[in-house]
């Protein structure tokens, strides 16, 4: 089936120790480890897919056993990874992270697959397959951080991507001024949370709403910043910001709860919900999430 949205970065395998018991550094407790499709842009596709979306990824993927089985894995959630870039040389990537009950305690990310393999990921979207020269993919794009500053340029300056509703998101805070050459792109709407705001704009917020004022007055054109279980921010450039607090949860987990922030506020907006009640489905649905109410 034709994708109704491509999601644009790491798609990788997520390896996370959970317990509840709040750890500190050398801590050694009991718990659960996991292991499932993750990465920044497999995390969107999945909650697209259970959005009743039809979502693609283009990404690097090995040809290993690990490789062979994520795209099996990814398959059952209802992610296509038919236009992947599979490279013999190029091992599948992998995310550890350990979560306590006082949150994310540590985190290893190991995309350099994808880093390595390029612009080769872009491929089916200037073969015809996807789009061309002259005729760009014009649906929705979720595009995340882990792509290198100097692909994420090309991007920005690439008439493939001039006629797509752009959605972009960093893969993590120590990757998030990657995103300054896309910052300024009309057609792109920024997904960021307050620590990632800040260094985007080199200074300390201390709310959603005041780093929404402030990566707009950086040029960007529409931005949604998270806080944590504090007010989220939608700001547009000659609309102004808009503000809503989180539903109180008890929070089982927090990896992958930024993507299903976007995931939820880009499927509602699809759907024609207006600002307001975009950003609250997201609100709910990253609730929902962090609580444990929905599967990975």
């Amino acid at each position: 089936m034709t994708p109704d949205i491509l999601c644009i970065g790491s798609v990788l395998w997520d390896i996370i120790g959970r317990t509840p018991a709040h750890m500190e550094a050398g801590a050694d407790v009991p718990g659960r480890i996991s292991r499932l499709p993750g990465g920044v842009a497999m995390n969107i596709a999945m909650t697209l897919a259970r959005f009743g979306m039809r979502p693609a990824v283009l990404t690097a993927i090995g040809r290993d056993a690990e490789g062979e089985e994520l795209i099996a894995a990814s398959a059952g959630v209802g992610v296509d990874c038919t236009f992947a870039y599979r490279s013999d040389d190029l091992p599948t990537d992998r995310y550890m992270a350990i979560e306590g009950g006082n949150g994310l305690i540590a985190a290893i990310a190991d995309a350099h697959s994808l880093e390595r393999a390029g612009d080769k990921i872009l491929v089916p979207l200037g073969d015809g397959r996807l789009g061309g020269p002259g005729l760009p993919w014009a649906g929705p794009i979720a595009l995340d951080g882990n792509l290198t500053i100097g692909l994420l340029s090309e991007i920005a300056a690439s008439p493939l991507f001039a006629a797509a509703d752009l959605r972009i998101a960093p893969a993590s805070p120590g990757k998030a001024e990657r995103l300054l050459p896309i910052l300024p792109m009309a057609n792109a709407t920024i997904y960021v949370n307050l620590e990632e705001a800040g260094l985007l704009c080199q200074r300390r917020f201390h709310s959603a709403p005041e780093a929404a004022e402030g990566l707009l007055s950086r040029g960007a054109r529409r931005v949604l910043v998270t806080n944590g279980g504090k007010p989220a921010a939608d700001g547009a450039s000659g609309e102004g910001v808009i503000s809503a607090p989180p539903r109180p949860v008890l929070v089982t987990r927090v990896t992958g709860a930024g993507d299903t922030f976007m995931a939820a506020h880009l499927v509602a907006e699809r759907r024609g919900a207006a600002r307001a009640d975009a950003l609250g489905a997201a609100l709910e649905a990253a609730a929902l999430y962090v609580s444990g109410d929905i599967r990975s």
